[in-house]
């Protein structure tokens, strides 16, 4: 009848038109697609022997018609649904033997855990009050920010692909009374518009500000400290790295810092995690500026140079904890 919705029964009509003469050998057929989800739909999956080896000579002719009619299963609306499945099974004996198309099956279903995060999720503010509680069980913050990005999308978010770019700066308990500690705030966060239960890039850094510099150049080590962050959620895996190698030869530091012109990432010499983030636990990372005459010598064909970054970091006192 003109002017009726496109259906389940339509999807499988035009289906079985393009998918229902399968490969010579095919026993079955299973396709996963999913709507539009943070700019991305996906579909996999293909016809299979018995073996249940995958033998479409042609996925893409496959993938586009079912792409095509999940597009127009979306557009006319209904129930919500943002995941597809499609089965094909072969015409039995003796419709098979003349040639029969197979059968389409087509399952809509919803699923809330590909659905992106918005900007109304609690994760995010989560995230923040974890890492709050986390930082106040360990000194005093200094009222404010020592700096953030002002520039936010639509998830109160910048840079950093989604966490905020804010560093914070702090009195630890352990420090001596004018010792000062700046640490980044959001490297954590959840990603924003997209599904993956990740807390962020797994991480945070904090830097004790060298000795006899907590008033003068506090400023000029927040930026390091920024673009330090900025490098990590690029790299994306760096905590990791830490993890693996215990200490690495991070970045080196503009000619302002001198005498440091490198700066080390290591776990926390207390190995400190912030707990009770939306996803699980994440390490806090120390950045250490070296001198160059500290990591003199290194391999520079060493993964990070990690061993030259241990050697140099063992002649540190890192007692007191961030």
């Amino acid at each position: 009848m003109a002017g009726t919705p496109y259906g389940i029964a339509d999807a499988e009509r035009d289906l079985r038109a393009s998918l229902g003469r399968a490969p010579v050998g095919a026993v079955a057929g299973a396709w996963s697609a999913t709507t539009m989800q943070a700019g991305h739909a996906q579909i996999s999956g293909g016809y299979t022997d018995a073996g249940g080896r995958h033998l479409d000579p042609e996925p893409r002719h496959a993938f586009d018609a079912i792409g095509a009619a999940v597009e127009r299963l979306a557009a006319a609306g209904g129930a919500a649904f943002n995941r597809v499945e499609v089965r094909w099974t072969r015409a039995r004996f003796p419709l098979s033997l003349l040639g029969q198309p197979g059968r389409i099956r087509v399952e809509t279903a919803f699923d809330p855990t590909i659905v992106p995060r918005g900007p109304e999720d609690p994760a995010y503010e989560a995230a923040a009050a974890a890492r709050r509680r986390f930082w106040e069980g360990r000194g005093r913050l200094l009222s404010g920010f020592a700096a953030q990005d002002p520039a936010a999308n639509i998830h109160g978010q910048t840079k950093w692909f989604g966490p905020h770019r804010r560093v914070l700066m702090l009195h630890p308990a352990s420090g001596t009374a004018d010792g000062v500690v700046l640490a980044t705030d959001g490297l954590s966060t959840p990603w924003a518009g997209i599904p993956d239960p990740e807390n962020g890039v797994a991480c945070e850094i904090a830097l004790r500000l060298p000795e006899g510099e907590a008033t003068e150049r506090v400023g000029r080590w927040t930026n390091i400290l920024m673009s330090l962050g900025d490098r990590v959620a690029d790299g994306y895996r760096v905590a990791r790295d830490v993890e693996k190698h215990g200490a690495i030869l991070f970045s080196r530091l503009p000619a302002a810092c001198a005498p440091f012109e490198f700066v080390i990432l290591a776990a926390a010499a207390d190995d400190a995690v912030i707990r009770d983030l939306p996803f699980g636990s994440v390490p806090l990372l120390e950045a250490v500026p070296v001198t160059a005459a500290e990591v003199a010598g290194g391999d520079p064909d060493e993964l990070w140079e990690a061993s030259t970054a241990r050697a140099a970091l063992a002649r540190w006192d890192r007692s007191a904890p961030l």
